[in-house]
């Protein structure tokens, strides 16, 4: 799918995230990337399988809070 020279990352590779966007419906919350793989705002993904890849986020440091 993907003509970019180099070629992007496939949608099997670690790192299919890298690859170009063809499509991008931010007020939809969705990308397609030119490897196949639709690429969620949550960080979630959809391989052209089928298979589901789960929101990976990265965690956010909790609040500490000291007393006065």
């Amino acid at each position: 799918m993907c003509q970019h020279q180099p070629a992007c990352p496939t949608a099997d590779s670690a790192d299919r995230e890298a690859a170009h966007p063809v499509a991008c419906h931010p007020e939809q919350g969705w990308s397609l990337l030119c490897n196949g793989v639709l690429l969620f705002e949550d960080t979630g993904e959809l391989l052209p399988d089928g298979q589901i890849i789960a929101p990976h986020r990265p965690l956010t440091a909790s609040r500490i809070t000291t007393a006065a």
